[in-house]
């Protein structure tokens, strides 16, 4: 039985609730969908938000036996620069998080992994889109062949995880689904790890 502190929590949290009152989708990407939906706030009144539906995503922290990571170069188009990140995709339609996450392992990096585990999710952009990110650590790694698509050019590089825990520190490593995916997979090998590595 709640006690009364949390039950009043839980009657201050629900008067925070945003109600849809009308829903326009005014774009639809190959990638994401756009609407314009009319709101009612928890005080009555009316407003408006534009938001993006994303299909979601899953971003993996590949550890090998010697401590080192695979980390990957790439270009990214908005921001019209080059970032350090964890191999990632989208989920496709109908697929299981997990699929997605040894898929994207293996095009992106080109490694095969025995082991994965779920580390986390988190909400990247909650201000304007719905995208939710799920992350996982992959290891008893095996390198293969990259198999990225058409239009990716990815660079992937080997360092110690010490060297990118450090480079979060020193503003190296800025893209969001890479500081979580290596704090969120930091915090599980510290008590869960199959292996000690230097953090």
């Amino acid at each position: 039985m709640k006690n009364k502190e949390s039950s009043s929590s839980d009657h201050r949290s629900s008067s925070l609730i945003e109600k849809e009152k009308s829903s326009e989708q005014v774009y639809d990407g190959k990638l994401l969908k756009v609407f314009y939906d009319e709101v009612t706030l928890p005080d009555q009144t009316f407003s408006s938000r534009e938001w993006i539906k994303h299909p979601g995503a899953c971003a993996v922290v590949p550890v090998f036996e010697d401590g080192t990571i695979m980390l990957l170069k790439q270009f990214r188009y908005p921001p019209r620069k080059i970032f350090i990140e964890v191999p990632a995709g989208k989920i496709d339609p109908g697929e299981d998080p997990l699929r997605t996450a040894e898929r994207e392992l293996l095009e992106e990096s080109g490694v095969e992994c025995r082991n994965i585990i779920k580390t986390g999710s988190f909400y990247p952009a909650i201000g304007y889109a719905d995208e939710i990110i799920h992350t996982y650590v992959a290891w008893d790694l095996t390198i293969k062949d990259q198999n990225v698509d058409d239009d990716e050019f990815l660079q992937p590089f080997r360092i110690p995880y010490q060297k990118a825990v450090q480079m979060i520190a020193d503003g190296e490593i800025t893209d969001a689904k890479t500081l979580s995916a290596l704090i969120q997979t930091k915090m599980w090998w510290e008590k869960n790890g199959p292996f000690p590595i230097a953090f």
